[in-house]
């Protein structure tokens, strides 16, 4: 860059005449400012003395605006000319070699370099820096990036970054030193680096790539899960890294003392101000006296004393746990010391992140509203029903303090991918291979809406499907959906060919139990019925074209904590089913289902979950009920071991005629594989029983094992069953899998 002075100009002027007044200022070559602006950078008016220093300094000036790449002044008869020569303009930019989609997108932002952007080294040079830091936390060192410019136009350039990605370090050894009690399988379940795996390559096997900016974290992550399995006094070292750069091969090494394990001696609550019964509180700890110490739990035990209190209004209380350690005997006494502070109100609810989703959408699901006291249940379950909403990746609730008396909660959100391209596969017994498309947006142009189009097909079913949801309608507390469906079924016996639609409105009578009411009009058509049907069973196996117009009042609750994996909670539903409001059938039909979760991991320490899931049905003929109305047992919704829809009454020639009555229910025990992977294995017991004229008319069981799985894919469920008391004739099977469900 060259500056031009004009003290150096003039300098032959300064002792031969007086410097002359300056009678216009002019600028050349300005772009990026205007005139009257550079009059405000220069700081020289028309009327002033030339003053050469002045002039040096607005040169100065001039180019700390970072635009100009070169500057100079002259000067005849008074007027005074400003010569600039601007940087150019990035008006592309390029990065090749390195991640595509989200991933280039968010390397674009950290770069902090953009379209329009004057060119400026000193900027590039810190992308390029910026770049090989963002690979180094990736694992890859020497990395190289060139940076090269293109000049599309006079003031244009396009501006090109290509990375020459290096080499990873893989971690071939982690020495756990003085680990005696833990195993080294144990201690790296915590830790982000770890040692590689033979096939590490593969997904869910460990492939050892060192991230550097991980590794202070990984001795307090280890720290942290030490405590968590009672040793109180566990100290482990930031760990030693020996890396050759030759190989890029390193080993890691901690150095670990890990003491004893504690044991809960007793537990006491101390209250700054008697706003709860210390009782009351007492019954939210688990971790009590005679049990192993683990902080996870400790953490759990107060945030859940918060809650009580906060539901009171005490929007920070704060509490402070005493450590008593006996360390002859292992054994630990918790003291909590629970500082209530004041009730507060809310101030005002204040929404961010939201870009796509409208902010009215994010609002009707916030429980608390301006003026009323705070309540912390209220605060959580916002934050749970934003998130089942399934339009954002993470969802935030902080309290910001006011006054002494209210509250600010900021909800700050982070929107995912609404917009949905799913697929499921699975195997049935009888359907055969089994597979589903879905394309669906869960908040159409933001509105918090739910469109989609569905279809399934199996070597015995076709089934097509289009679904318009509205949550809240006109953001009250009602639902409202509709549903055009066709679907072609073959069965053992006949052919179900059926069009219909459905419209079900619904209101939330609390956060979790909403009613629901249904309208369903639906043309079946029956055909290629088997020959052979007891004359008094032929009313059921009417071919032809039927019309049912239903109506369908229901109830369904859901408060589980996961969706694919519940620890605890129940979902339940029912609903009465009442056809003969119009049409040809005529038939009550009342249904309901439960299924209830429960963590054993506070008791035993494991991660069990023990789960109980029942189904039940009645139908009340009240004229003609079609076959494909009854009730049909087996298959992975009833009785696993069972062929779909094969257990059910029959008559003296052998063909199905359906059932009136019918139960069944599943007792299983899941226990968690890994903890770094979503993998279960659960062990059931199915029993069901189906009728004509009652429940116990036919009885059948299995049991067997199951793998859950929420792979890369999606949840994959693979089911070995065994029946345990089929009968002749049965037909049973021995394996099924699905895919895209939930457990």
């Amino acid at each position: 860059m060259r500056f031009l002075p004009l003290a150096a100009l003039c300098a032959p002027l300064l002792y031969a005449a007086p410097l002359p007044t300056v009678k216009n200022i002019q600028y050349e070559g300005l772009i990026h400012i205007s005139p009257m602006i550079a009059n405000e950078i220069s700081k020289i008016k028309v009327g002033d003395a030339l003053d050469v220093q002045k002039v040096d300094r607005s040169i100065i000036e001039f180019h700390k605006q970072g635009y100009f790449e070169d500057i100079w002044v002259t000067e005849e008869s008074g007027v005074l000319t400003y010569h600039f020569i601007e940087k150019s303009t990035i008006a592309n930019i390029e990065i090749n070699g390195y991640g595509s989609g989200q991933e280039q997108e968010a390397l674009y932002k950290e770069i902090g370099i953009k379209k329009g952007d004057v060119y400026d080294e000193s900027k590039v040079e810190r992308a390029r820096k910026s770049i090989m830091a963002a690979l180094e936390k990736k694992g890859f060192y020497d990395t190289v990036v060139e940076a090269t410019t293109e000049k599309l136009s006079d003031q244009a350039i396009k501006l090109t970054l290509d990375v020459n990605k290096g080499e990873e370090i893989i971690i071939r050894k982690v020495n756990y030193n003085g680990a005696e009690k833990l195993s080294a399988s144990k201690l790296e379940i915590p830790t982000v680096n770890k040692e590689r795996e033979f096939m590490g390559w593969m997904w869910g096997f460990n492939d050892g790539k060192l991230k550097v900016g991980e590794l202070e974290h990984d001795s307090f992550r280890m720290k942290d899960y030490y405590m968590k399995k009672g040793f109180l006094d566990a100290e482990v070292s930031p760990p030693s890294l020996l890396a050759d750069f030759t190989t890029y091969d390193a080993n890691l090494e901690f150095k670990i003392s890990e003491g004893k394990i504690y044991e809960v001696s007793k537990v006491e609550i101390v209250l700054e101000e008697p706003v709860v019964g210390v009782e009351e509180l007492m019954d939210e700890v688990r971790l009590t006296e005679g049990k192993r110490f683990n902080i996870e739990k400790l953490r759990k035990d107060m945030e859940s004393m918060k809650e009580v209190v906060g539901d009171l209004g005490y929007a920070f209380v704060r509490i402070t746990p005493d450590l008593d350690k006996d360390e002859e005997n292992a054994k630990v006494r918790i003291v909590y010391y629970v500082q209530p502070g004041k009730k507060v109100k809310i101030n005002d609810v204040l929404v961010s992140g939201n870009t796509r989703t409208l902010d009215r959408v994010v609002r009707r699901e916030i429980l608390l509203a301006p003026g009323e006291m705070y309540e912390a249940t209220k605060v959580k379950n916002s934050k749970n029903a934003l998130k089942r909403m399934g339009y954002f990746e993470n969802v935030e609730i902080e309290e910001r303090r006011v006054s002494e008396d209210s509250v600010d909660l900021l909800v700050n959100v982070k929107e995912g991918r609404t917009g949905e391209f799913m697929f499921g596969i699975g195997y049935g017994s009888y359907d055969g291979l089994l597979g589903s498309v879905s394309v669906k947006d869960k908040n159409v142009f933001g509105s918090g809406m739910t469109a989609g189009v569905y279809v399934d097909k199996s070597e015995k079913e076709s089934a097509y499907r289009i679904n318009l949801y509205n949550p809240r309608v006109l953001d009250s507390r009602y639902s409202l959906s509709t549903n055009v469906y066709k679907r072609d079924y073959e069965s053992y016996d006949y052919t179900d060919r059926t069009t219909g639609f459905d419209v079900v409105g619904g209101r939330y009578l609390t956060d979790h139990l909403q009613a629901t009411l249904g309208y369903t009009i639906a043309q079946t058509e029956l055909v290629d019925f088997v020959n052979n049907l007891e004359e008094k069973y032929k009313p059921y196996y009417r071919e032809g074209k039927y019309i049912k117009s239903s109506v369908i009042p229901g109830l369904s609750y859901d408060n589980t904590d996961d969706y694919y994996f519940p620890h605890n909670g129940i979902i339940a539903s029912a609903y009465a089913e009442y056809a003969g409001a119009g049409g040809d059938e005529k038939f009550v039909k009342y249904f309901g289902k439960v299924a209830a979760y429960k963590s054993l991991e506070d008791s035993l320490d494991m991660d069990l979950i023990l789960r109980y899931k029942a189904r039940a049905g009645v139908i009340q003929e009240n004229g003609y009920l079609p076959i494909n109305e009854k009730f049909y047992l087996g298959g992975m919704s009833t009785i696993r071991g069972y062929k779909s829809s094969s257990v059910t009454p029959k008559d003296s020639n052998d063909v199905r005629i359906g059932g009136k009555y019918v139960f069944s229910n599943s007792a299983e025990v899941s226990y968690g594989l890994f903890e770094t992977v979503q993998m279960r294995l659960t062990l059931f017991y199915d029993y069901g029983m189906i009728g004509q004229d009652g429940f116990n008319e036919i009885r059948r069981s299995s049991a067997g094992a199951a793998i859950e799985w929420v792979s890369p894919l999606g949840p994959i469920n693979f089911v070995f069953p065994q029946a345990l008391d089929d009968k002749p004739g049965d037909k049973t099977s021995s394996f099924e899998f699905t895919m895209g469900q939930r457990f």
